[in-house]
């Protein structure tokens, strides 16, 4: 039986947040690994999750196919985990989830390697946010080049290095109030980052469908208010939750899409708000879930206290310490 070493497994992006999940449950399963990043440089923090010579980074934008090209030559599986929440000068949504993704494919279909593309939940070429629409591009490009690629569509990630708990407890920290846009009603599915990893790598073993999308949800669909009562439990702070309807959100995005670091808030990311984020009942039928592949989600209940905690009040945590 051919040993995983002999798989090149090529990830783009996998130096960001669900990027390092995905290239430590690779490692684990003894792949050999190529992260194409756009800068090598800073993937140094990979090395670690692998032994020596088994993680190896180069460089790749997807906005340049033939540096996708390059980055592919060889290979046996490509993964694609580049998105982007905002768009910042030549990173749009078309260019890096709609083209971008386009441009993976193709040099996969090229190289005769096996895809595994990382989409959304919420990816709908219908969709009034430009994000979900480029989403829903990029995963058609994706089957025009390669058909039986497998795609996998998480709901809101969470984790230790997310922008989703942290930035809620970041404002929690410095903020006496927190809005609730919409009234905090839509429903999200928090998926733990590692069971979206674990899901990409059962795909790359061979256990995922061809040609399939997969909806990958938590065990729980929580309301926004849901979640801001938890992340405030787990930091034990008390904060005002007021709603804010969606006009007023959208128009103080307007500004605040300038803003730097948990203040920032786009327009588009105020239309995603507007629908629910969970797992179809479609998708349950057709067992193309992470239960569906053996996976047993965790809950944002039991993972976010062992991340969040930095967030406490100072006199709160020296007085659990004591």
């Amino acid at each position: 039986m051919a040993s995983n070493l002999d798989t090149l497994v090529t990830v783009f992006g996998g130096s960001g947040f669900l990027g390092r999940s995905v290239v430590r449950a690779l490692a684990k399963r003894e792949y050999r690994i190529r992260v194409a990043v756009r800068r090598p440089e800073l993937a140094g923090h990979l090395q670690p999750l692998g032994r020596v010579g088994q993680i190896h980074a180069v460089q790749a934008n997807l906005r340049f196919p033939s540096s996708v090209e390059a980055a592919m030559r060889d290979s046996h599986v490509a993964i694609n985990l580049v998105g982007i929440l905002a768009e910042s000068g030549a990173q749009t949504f078309d260019a890096v989830q709609a083209l971008g993704a386009g441009a993976v494919a193709k040099a996969a279909a090229t190289a005769g390697a096996r895809m595994v593309h990382v989409s959304a939940i919420g990816a709908d070429e219908n969709s009034p946010a430009r994000y979900a629409r480029a989403k829903a591009a990029g995963e058609k490009a994706v089957f025009s080049a390669i058909p039986s690629a497998t795609i996998m569509r998480p709901s809101v990630v969470f984790g230790p290095e997310d922008q989703f708990t942290n930035r809620f407890a970041a404002l929690a920290r410095m903020s006496p109030a927190l809005p609730l846009i919409g009234g905090g009603l839509t429903r999200l599915q928090p998926a733990y980052v590692g069971d979206v990893a674990t899901a990409v790598a059962d795909a790359v073993d061979g256990k995922a469908k061809p040609g399939a999308i997969y909806e990958l949800g938590g065990p729980e669909v929580l309301t926004m208010r849901e979640i801001m009562e938890i992340i405030l439990s787990i930091t034990e702070r008390k904060r005002m939750l007021i709603s804010l309807p969606f006009g007023l959100a959208k128009l103080q995005s307007m500004f605040l899409q300038f803003a730097p670091g948990a203040m920032k808030l786009t327009p588009d990311q105020v239309e995603l708000l507007r629908a629910d984020n969970v797992v179809s009942d479609a998708a349950k039928a057709a067992g193309l879930t992470l239960e569906g592949l053996g996976v047993t989600p965790d809950s944002l209940e039991a993972i976010a206290p062992q991340y969040l905690w930095r967030f406490r009040a100072a006199g709160q945590f020296q007085r659990k310490s004591a």
